[in-house]
């Protein structure tokens, strides 16, 4: 498998450090508010991601982190905590925000069926091990102290900037016009490692530490996350593109001087979900959620194909008009599958002529496109039907789609409405009118027809006989 890594700039060859489990940590959501779709395309990918690995064969062990401390309005280390924002906006404790909007994320991730990772931690249960990353900075040279915080001294590195490919507006995140500096800073890009009771005197979660009653800032929450149970080197960190910088250009710079090695080996990032008016956020215009999308009347899984139509290092432009061609695609082609008839063999020639086309869609740097592309080649393939069922099964394990089980669905829908269709009273009227029109007695017929349209019932004569429905 091909990946484009941020880290070079370039796609490379992926070759975990071990073959017996591949190290993947993914940034979770800050547990303020719901999360967007904008926010859900970049766990849609890395889900596709995992599961594109495990379908190559390599187990994976997948670290999320739940951020319930420590995110402030600004990425920049300035503004309110957006736990305790929350809290105030509802009128809850921090913990309740916490717990509620957690709760709220994995119930939409179980609707665009994106896999719970093995292991989910909340940052609140890991401050020994921030607090024991923050004394071996200092240790080290790379921290300092002022003003009562700890902060992280960028000027110790050899190179800050690692991800500088990216677009202006992404690495300006953080230092962006008007952000208020922080007078304690030594350098303009120096970040916080732990603020104390001299910061956000309402903050409402405080431990204790060897600098101050306090807590951690947002960056170092992932770095003691990921060491906690991935260890000292990670084969794989994915989140959005936006995190590039400062998020993860901060986890790079203190986890390497931390650990005095290189810290991860491949950087994968998600592009945005823009609308026709800029990047997707919760403070900009209709506050779109999966949940919004189901009261609209749309199927989750319309959503997630939308999504996969894309390759994941291209925005990705969100509208109803292009939401609704992908109802319109999902829609038919669960009815191609659902037309399938099983009852023969599986071809293991054909279907491994269908696996290497899906297999290298995903080997290219994760070409979801041309992988969705690969489950139209399967319908269209001259194979049996259980061989094409056997690889539409397979592929979903990726993709994830509900392919069979929503055909399935509809299968039972459709004969369930041929079952409420069947009247024989109308059958018999049916036959009736038929054999009229054979014996060219069209005044019968044309009483028949009138009979039943006067009853809401359509003829349709067709080439393979006489219909009846309801209207």
């Amino acid at each position: 498998m091909y990946l484009y890594n941020s880290l070079s700039h370039k796609k490379e060859l992926f070759i975990p450090n071990s073959p017996d489990q591949v190290k993947m940590y993914t940034c979770g959501p800050t547990v303020y508010h719901y999360a967007h779709i904008g926010n859900l395309r970049t766990y849609i990918m890395e889900d596709v991601l995992e599961k594109a690995l495990r379908y190559q064969g390599y187990p994976v062990k997948r670290v999320m982190n739940i951020t319930d401390v420590g995110h402030l309005a600004s990425d920049a280390d300035t503004g309110e905590d957006k736990m305790l924002k929350g809290a105030k906006r509802e009128n809850k404790s921090v913990m309740e925000i916490a717990q509620f909007y957690t709760d709220a994320f994995f119930a939409d991730c179980e609707k665009l069926n994106i896999k719970r990772p093995e292991v989910v931690e909340p940052a609140t249960a890991c401050i020994p091990e921030f607090i024991r990353i923050v004394q071996g900075l200092l240790e080290k040279g790379f921290a300092y102290i002022a003003g009562g915080n700890v902060y992280f001294d960028t000027s110790k590195l050899e190179k800050y900037y690692v991800f500088n490919d990216h677009d202006e507006e992404d690495l300006a995140v953080g230092v962006r016009e008007g952000v208020e500096e922080d007078p304690n800073k030594r350098n303009r890009n120096d970040f916080v490692l732990w603020f104390t009771k001299s910061k956000f005197e309402d903050q409402a979660l405080k431990w204790d530490s060897p600098w101050g009653v306090g807590y951690p800032g947002w960056h170092i929450e992932c770095s003691g996350i990921s060491m906690k149970h991935l260890g000292e080197d990670l084969d794989i960190h994915a989140g959005g593109i936006d995190n590039a910088f400062p998020h993860h250009t901060n986890e790079i710079a203190q986890s390497e001087s931390y650990l005095g090695h290189k810290w991860c080996n491949y950087w994968f990032h998600v592009h945005h979900l823009n609308t026709d008016t800029g990047k997707m956020s919760k403070s900009k215009g209709e506050f779109l959620t999966v949940s919004l999308l189901e009261r609209k009347g749309y199927d989750p899984m319309a959503y997630r194909l939308f999504c996969l139509q894309s390759h994941y290092r291209r925005n990705l432009v969100f509208s109803w008009e292009n939401l609704d061609n992908a109802v319109v695609a999902y829609d038919k082609l669960i009815a191609k599958i659902a037309a399938l008839q099983p009852g023969g063999d599986v071809e293991e020639e054909a279907l491994a002529a269908l696996r290497e086309r899906f297999g290298k869609a995903l080997d290219a740097d994760l070409n979801t496109s041309l992988a969705v592309t690969a489950v139209y080649d399967v319908l269209k393939a001259k194979c049996s039907d259980d061989t094409k069922l056997a690889a539409l099964a397979e592929f979903d394990t990726v993709l994830s789609l509900d392919l069979l089980s929503a055909a399935e669905k509809l299968r039972a829908r459709q004969a369930q409405e041929a079952a409420q269709a069947a009247d024989p009273r109308i059958d018999a009227l049916v036959a009736q009118r038929t054999a009229a029109k054979k014996s060219r007695d069209f005044a019968t017929a044309d009483r028949i027809r009138d009979e039943l349209k006067a009853q809401g019932i359509e003829i349709i004569d067709t080439p393979q006989g006489t219909k009846w429905r309801k209207v």
